[in-house]
């Protein structure tokens, strides 16, 4: 090919290219653009506002929901691996009096086990019930400081999921779906009503048991909504994120000119590619920044009183889970819209009695305190505190005589402020704590109720995704209005 042959067909190839970078970026539908708009178009549809500055300077800022909710916040204490309901919130006195003999062969049609055998014998509960507060609601003598505040929680005993395998339970607890790679519940929060914080991620994490939870990060992740909507995850001693402090050797203004460099660049290539995530790489390498400067002071615990700190049992420095309520209640207090501690320790195939103890003793007096020190703060009535696992456990023995497997098909949740009807216990399961029976809330009943209560319809509440609108409920749900105050 000779040299003229070169250069011709150069100058046609930079024709067409700058043909095309004329349409897409001149006219003003560059890719970028498109998926920037779509993304800010859909965001707004789903909380029911009108397009403000704000907003389109910021995907995250404040938004509206579809009417005025009751709560501005959640923080959820899941207890992942699943605690028993039938010594800690649902007194069955029948199980007692039938330990050790065969359930009924009806009960047991059709029901699948994780591990045990179905026709394993009943179990009486581990623990004595006793009522506590106006409301005279039973709980579990496990639960001294819960009791405390029995007036101000609303115990659901009639709960119900599809799975009895840890990973998926725990996965459709949190994101309606036992699929990976669906939106989390605090990211369908955020995704509808955005941060009230600039400095602090809207969405916090805590993981203090033994280990981490079995669906990992697939319980708080962002699932196919812009990736700024999953959850971090914070540690409750040390820096909270690691690597958030500089090295030596970079001060301030190095990092900042370093910073504003790494942001042209990404600009460009976004402006280039239109690919929505380099968008979200720089508002997280910004948000990053301010996090250095706000995050330490917001964690450190010592600021607190003797008397808080006493109050959540909480030890500054250490990484328990009563220092994780504590933090989860500056973090709202900053803005910070929805913060989840993961705390995995309740799976008791057997040593039910001893581990059930001792994992109240770490929890009950946090969770209670969280609780009171909200009220006391005028902080309840606008935050959703919810308490809960994956499933229940069996009525039935594992482990020779002191364990329970998993069951999904009754179990017991609470949750405080936010509008719900305080003092209130709602449903029932059967005699043997076995099948709820009366005022049944699925999971999606749940999330529906959550949301309504965050000021959402759950069917309107939706992104589209490989051709469809997905949204937290799938195509089930609905909004459980007895629980409400």
């Amino acid at each position: 090919m000779s040299r003229l042959t070169h250069i011709q067909h150069a100058i046609e190839e930079e024709r067409r290219a700058l043909s095309r970078r004329w349409f897409f970026k001149d006219c003003g539908v560059g890719l970028g653009t498109i998926a920037l708009h779509s993304l800010l178009s859909d965001k707004l549809v789903a909380a029911g506002a009108k397009p403000s500055a704000s907003v389109l300077a910021d995907p995250m800022a404040p938004k509206q929901g579809h009417f005025a909710g009751k709560a501005k916040r959640v923080i959820y204490l899941f207890m992942a691996g699943a605690p028993s309901h039938l010594e800690l919130f649902d007194n069955k006195p029948q199980l007692t009096q039938f330990n050790g003999t065969l359930p009924p062969a009806e009960l047991l049609k059709g029901y699948r086990a994780a591990f045990i055998n179905p026709d394993a014998t009943l179990l009486g509960p581990k623990f004595a019930f006793k009522k506590h507060g106006k409301s005279g609601m039973e709980l579990g003598e496990l639960l001294p400081h819960l009791g405390g505040v029995a007036d101000d929680i609303t115990l659901i005993k009639s709960m119900q999921t599809d799975a009895f395998n840890h990973a998926p339970a725990q996965i459709m607890m949190n994101t309606g779906s036992q699929q990976f790679g669906r939106p989390s519940f605090g990211a369908w929060t955020t995704y509808g009503l955005g941060c009230e914080s600039q400095d602090l991620p809207a969405y916090v994490v805590f993981s203090t048991g033994g280990k981490g939870s079995s669906g990992g990060a697939s319980n708080w992740g962002a699932g196919f909504l812009p990736t700024q909507h999953g959850g971090t995850l914070f540690r409750t001693g040390g820096d909270p994120v690691l690597y958030l402090g500089n090295p030596k050797g970079v001060d301030d203004e190095l990092q900042r000119d370093s910073l504003t460099t790494l942001n042209r660049l990404n600009a460009k290539r976004l402006a280039t590619v239109g690919d929505p995530e380099i968008a979200a790489r720089i508002s997280a390498f910004e948000m990053a920044y301010r996090m250095q400067h706000v995050a330490p002071e917001v964690m450190d615990i010592s600021k607190e009183s003797k008397e808080t700190q006493e109050l959540y049992g909480a030890e500054p420095g250490k990484p328990t889970y009563a220092n994780a309520c504590l933090l989860a209640r500056r973090l709202i207090e900053k803005g910070v819209r929805f913060v989840q501690i993961f705390h995995e320790s309740w799976d008791q195939h057997s040593n039910l009695k001893a581990d059930l103890k001792r994992n109240c003793e770490v929890t009950d007096r946090a969770s209670a305190a969280l609780v009171k020190d909200l009220k006391q703060r005028n902080l309840l009535e606008d935050t959703i505190v919810v308490w809960g696992g994956e499933f229940g456990r069996t009525p039935m023995v594992q482990g020779g005589d002191d364990g329970r497997d998993h069951h999904p098909n009754g179990f017991s949740y609470w949750v405080a402020g936010g509008g719900f009807k305080p003092g209130l216990s709602w449903g029932e399961t059967d005699e043997l704590g076995f099948n709820a029976v009366k005022d049944k809330v699925h999971v999606h009943d749940f999330h529906a109720t959550l949301l309504h209560q965050l000021g959402f319809d759950h069917q309107r509440l939706t992104y589209r995704f490989q051709g469809r609108d997905f949204r937290l409920t799938d195509v089930h749900g609905e909004a459980v209005k007895g629980l409400l105050a």
